[in-house]
């Protein structure tokens, strides 16, 4: 058991052909996952070719998975596609359909799982493994499902495939290649659901500091947030469609209870993302209030200039009429001219302080 942990910790940063970690699952087996480099992928992979492929062997794999009797053994390989030898090695040795390669370099991160020929090509998209709640820290994971063979691909890491190869790490081994599918896709929900608590317990920390009255840049928070859910469920929202119309005709190697399987997780999948509309409207209406908040904070600032503004109004324009030098001021020579200005200027600073305020009201 240390050898197996050595080899995939020494094969998780990737091995000269790009390959992050590969397991080999055979339930007939003492060992039913078993860690592999990319040389005894190929090796294995090679066998596999040699092996007859008429319809006799077909009819074996589809009755084998049919009748409760034990699954065949089948690889996963998880590829690092920023590698300059990984997409060659796949090329010479695991001889995947082309729709898989125009797939990687098409450059369309939308959601999509669809059957091409006997195999299945799925493009999901995940959150990295560094993720800090930042739309930008999403990326693309690409997927080839056959009955033998199961190939990820990644630019950079990412968390859902990461769980999984820490479950199947700590023991877990999926009887089939559509098991490893099923546990990829709740291993993405499970990463999607923590995400949604971590949006949550933030909103919340958003919202009762708005009802304290520390208001501190919290739109722009806010905006960050909304636009990270927007993106994930834009990116998201397709996928269980996609798996609805997969499993209307499912390939033949695909046992019933595994295609039950994945409508249990596109279910779960479809939770998901309703949870994160409700954040939506959630994050809009706080983003709502605080913008009304700010509103009155400004409303309230202006009126206070106003209000000085409009209470130094009298002493401006008397002060500018008395300051004219121009013959004939009024009250110059008598003694108690400038009592006599005091008393205007209160009196007209008091109407129109009386006028503001009664407006206000």
């Amino acid at each position: 058991m240390s050898a197996f942990h050595d080899l995939a910790a020494q094969s998780y940063g990737g091995d000269e052909a790009g390959l992050i970690c590969g397991y080999l699952f055979d339930a007939r087996a003492p060992e039913p996952a078993r860690a592999i480099d990319s040389a005894q992928a190929a090796a294995w992979l090679a066998e596999q070719r040699d092996a007859p492929t008429g319809p006799a062997s077909r009819e074996d794999l589809h009755d084998c998975e049919g009748d409760g009797q034990e699954n065949p053994a089948y690889v996963w390989l998880h590829f690092n596609l920023s590698h300059a030898h990984a997409e060659r090695w796949l090329v010479r040795h695991a001889n995947l359909s082309d729709t898989f390669y125009e797939t990687l370099h098409e450059g369309l991160p939308s959601t999509r799982i669809e059957r091409d020929d006997d195999s299945l090509i799925a493009v999901i998209n995940d959150v990295h493994f560094e993720f800090s709640f930042e739309p930008s820290d999403i990326s693309t994971l690409w997927i080839s499902v056959g009955p033998r063979l199961v190939v990820t691909a990644r630019t950079k890491p990412l968390r859902s495939v990461d769980a999984l190869r820490t479950a199947v790490k700590a023991g877990d081994a999926p009887r089939s290649s559509t098991e490893l599918l099923e546990h990829l896709l709740r291993a993405q929900a499970d990463v999607l659901v923590k995400i949604v608590r971590g949006v949550t317990s933030r909103i919340d920390r958003i919202e009762d500091e708005l009802l304290a009255g520390r208001l501190d840049h919290k739109r722009a928070r806010l905006g960050v947030l909304r636009r990270l859910l927007v993106r994930l469920q834009r990116l998201l929202a397709p996928e269980p469609a996609a798996l609805f119309r997969l499993l209307q005709g499912p390939p033949g190697w695909m046992a019933e209870p595994d295609a039950q399987a994945l409508r249990g997780s596109t279910e779960e999948f479809s939770v998901v993302l309703r949870d994160m509309q409700a954040l939506q409207e959630r994050i809009k209406l706080l983003q709502e209030e605080i913008a009304a908040n700010v509103n009155e904070d400004n409303n309230r600032s202006l009126f206070v200039l106003t209000v000085v503004t409009v209470l130094a109004l009298p002493i401006n324009i008397l002060a500018g009429l008395f300051g004219m030098n121009v013959g004939g001021i009024p009250l110059a020579e008598h003694k108690h001219g400038f009592w006599i200005v005091v008393g205007i200027v209160i009196s007209f600073t008091a109407v129109a302080a009386w006028a503001a305020f009664r407006k206000k009201r």
